[in-house]
């Protein structure tokens, strides 16, 4: 019995030590690890809005001997035109007459823009050509016969093909019409001399009492 109690307390000593240090042992096993991150899904950025090209824009050229504003070609700075039997619906030059006045094209969807600003308005007009750019009406080209940005050899050739600048009027819808009227009055010794001129920019008339 002696030997029992004077075992006993060293026998729960034991136990304790040996419950305490699997306790230790659990506290810092469970300390040591690291919960992993939940996975996350990057949120993808707005799209960018884009932005048309302009595919006109003015400058200054000379035109038959005089300083204009005249529209022209924003990617190749080439002076733009128009040709007078056309239609605001209609293109009269295509096939062999564009390779020689290349037309001006809408490269995208929408409404075509300018690079400075116009008094007038720039539309599609759906020809032979494809979907041509046209400026109050007037379908718009270029000329082969200028090598560089703002030349204007082209002008008033065949008297149809003019200068497009940005004061053209509204196309009526014919290859005709009056755009421009002008009139001088001169004073003769006998009679009144009446010069009338009517012209949409591609024909002048003149006419005298008799």
């Amino acid at each position: 019995m002696i030997y029992l109690r004077r075992t006993f307390p060293i026998t729960v000593l034991v136990l304790l030590t040996m419950v305490l240090a699997a306790c230790g042992n659990s506290t810092s096993s469970g300390s040591g690890s690291t919960p992993t991150p939940a996975a996350t899904t990057p949120t993808p950025a707005a799209p960018t809005p884009t932005t048309a090209a302009a595919l006109v824009m003015t400058t200054t050229a000379t035109v038959k001997g005089q300083s204009v504003t005249i529209l022209t070609d924003a990617s190749s700075g080439k002076t733009l035109y128009y040709f007078t039997p056309d239609t605001a619906t209609k293109a009269a030059c295509t096939g062999g007459c564009a390779q020689t006045w290349p037309p001006l094209l809408a490269t995208g969807p929408g409404t075509p823009t300018s690079a400075t600003s116009l008094p007038g308005m720039l539309t599609v007009v759906s020809s032979g050509n494809g979907n041509q750019v046209a400026y109050n009406g007037h379908p718009l080209y270029t000329f082969s016969g200028d090598t560089g940005p703002a030349q204007t050899n082209g002008e008033g050739i065949g008297g149809k093909w003019f200068v497009c600048t940005p004061d053209l009027a509204v196309g009526n819808g014919s290859g005709s019409g009056a755009l421009i009227k002008t009139a001088t009055v001169t004073r003769y010794p006998n009679q009144l001399y009446l010069a009338a001129r009517e012209t949409d920019c591609s024909e002048d008339s003149e006419r005298q009492p008799g």
